[in-house]
């Protein structure tokens, strides 16, 4: 159900932009690395604007994740020693032998003043 609704909210609507912005940039542009001499042809690629968006888009979503994965490791490593202490704990009781009940015998007079 969620995955429907997340699927025609935001992915259609996206995907009919990106499909715009695609067709409205398809005019070649040249990308150099070189800023000093922008007309060598060894490090200058030209492409449709719309494949340098894309590329960015997707470089800025790669650099993202990738950060929250690093800032999230401290999380990640305290779930796995948690893990790991639960499952000693587990074994530990595992190991642990179930009381007993005490003997059943003769019950214990009751003071009297």
């Amino acid at each position: 159900m969620v995955n429907r609704f997340l699927l025609i909210v935001v992915f259609v609507p996206l995907a009919i932009v990106l499909i715009a912005l695609a067709v409205a940039n398809r005019e070649l542009v040249a990308f150099t690395l070189d800023p000093f001499n922008p007309g060598n042809p060894g490090l200058t690629v030209t492409l449709p604007l719309f494949i340098f968006l894309f590329a960015a888009l997707a470089l800025g979503m790669i650099v993202g994740s990738l950060a929250t994965w690093i800032r999230q490791g401290r999380y990640r490593k305290l779930a796995r020693q948690r893990g790991v202490e639960a499952e000693n704990l587990r074994q530990a009781v595992a190991r642990t032998p179930a009381p007993t009940a005490p003997p059943a015998g003769p019950a214990l007079p009751t003071p009297s003043n």
